[in-house]
């Protein structure tokens, strides 16, 4: 009976016996052998009739079956024929370690065929335990290594309530690479830049996934409560709460040590048709300034492609009545508010106004939401590029705010009217906002 539990059955017997239910299926089917072997209370035997009842609602327990809670200990597998070889002690490491399968009774020991055909129609369906998922890159974080790679939080479609058991251990490696990286923040907080990162996403392998929570979640890194990110306001009345989409730093919760493995604990509320994956992974974070730094380093664009932007833009258009002959572009940043330092917008974005790059990666240090402040479309870090006209344009022009571009491609500064004497044929041009 105990041998057709899933991982699900056989944790909830474990706990209700006092017993560790941290591990793999064969390990916790060890435990649960023992259990039996050990000889358990009424209590426990109860336990296990009604866990197999909610497991196979429509088999009728029979003699044969309550007779297998009372089977001689000889009969039993012992604990030391299931585990030689198959206990894997780092599950960051995920080998294919499995119970031999001559070792295992059959797992319905006592179901004719008619009933097995019945439980197979009456079992949910099985997913993936490591789906294909890829989780979407972090631009603030890099990943130094996966300790538990994208694993599938499946609903059993049994209960509202759902819950899954994880454990990760870490190398004397990781563990010194954590503490070294020990940091000394404003206001004397500290924290480790080389952090244990937890992440949740929808289980979807068509493309990359951003982070996503499940709903109702609670989460408990080795007993303790995990803070997680607070709900954003609802869009619209009646609509579920949800949680912005970012990953959990988990270290101040993890056990720095090479020796004790660390557990997780994950709640949730299931929903009919949709399935959540968690991932765990060694990441190290990155600051505003270094990723200034590289996008410096993949260099400056040439300034003919906004060269060629303004033409297009100023070329006329034979079914409009005006012509427009010149476009009006400020050198402030919109952010700030103030003049344009490191001139930058997304490849994907179609104006010219430019944002201040370190003022933007500023923001997204503290609130990731990678949005052009120009256009409100998304601007992810890896689409920005600092703009090779602007940057001439600064340079060459550190008096005024504002300038005006015109056809050919040529531009001219914007000043004051008392000074718009000085500015020649400006009064020529009609301009716009850009």
């Amino acid at each position: 009976m105990v041998m057709s539990f899933r991982v699900s059955e056989l944790q909830v017997l474990l706990g209700f016996a006092g017993r560790n239910k941290s591990g793999r299926k064969h390990e916790l089917l060890t435990k649960a052998l023992q259990l039996l072997k050990s000889g358990c209370s009424p209590a426990v035997q109860m336990k296990i009739k009604e866990l197999y009842r909610r497991r196979f609602p429509r088999k009728i327990l029979t003699p044969s079956d309550l007779s297998m809670l009372h089977v001689q200990a000889g009969q039993l597998p012992s604990a030391a024929a299931l585990t030689p070889g198959t206990v894997c002690h780092l599950p960051y490491d995920h080998g294919s370690a499995a119970v031999p399968a001559a070792l295992l009774p059959s797992p319905l020991p006592v179901l004719g065929l008619k009933h097995e055909v019945d439980v197979q129609h009456l079992s949910p369906p099985v997913h993936p335990v490591h789906p294909d998922v890829k989780m979407r890159r972090l631009p603030f974080y890099d990943v130094y290594d996966e300790l538990i790679k994208p694993t599938t939080l499946a609903s059993t479609n049994s209960q509202r309530f759902e819950e899954a058991h994880f454990t990760f251990a870490l190398t004397p490696q990781q563990v010194q690479q954590i503490l070294t990286s020990r940091d000394i923040l404003p206001g004397a907080k500290c924290d480790y830049t080389i952090q244990v990162q937890l992440r949740f996403c929808l289980c979807e392998t068509s493309c990359p996934q951003e982070d996503y929570f499940p709903p109702n979640l609670f989460v408990k890194v080795n007993g303790k409560l995990c803070p997680l990110p607070g709900y954003l306001p609802p869009t619209k009345n009646g609509a579920e709460p949800k949680r912005p989409s970012r990953p959990v730093n988990i270290t101040p919760l993890a056990r720095l040590s090479a020796t004790v493995p660390n557990t997780i604990v994950v709640n949730w509320s299931s929903e009919f048709g949709r399935n959540y994956s968690l991932s765990v992974y060694l990441v190290k974070q990155l600051t505003s300034v270094t990723l200034l730094q590289k996008l410096r380093s993949k260099g400056i664009r040439n300034p003919d492609h906004s060269r060629a932007l303004i033409k297009e833009k100023l070329t006329a258009d034979p079914d409009s009545e005006i012509a427009t002959t010149s476009l009006r572009v400020s050198l402030m940043c919109p952010l700030g508010k103030m003049r344009l330092i490191v001139p930058c917008r997304a490849i994907t974005c179609t104006h010219l106004q430019c944002f201040d790059a370190a003022l933007y990666l500023q923001m997204n240090e503290k609130k990731p939401t990678w949005t052009c402040p120009v256009c409100d479309k998304k601007a992810p870090y890896d689409n920005l590029i600092i703009d090779g006209l602007f940057m001439e344009i600064l340079n060459s022009c550190t008096d005024c705010d504002e300038i005006q571009f015109m056809e050919d491609g040529s531009w001219c500064p914007m000043r004051p009217k008392k000074e718009k004497q000085e500015v020649c044929q400006t009064a020529a041009f009609s301009g716009i906002e850009g």
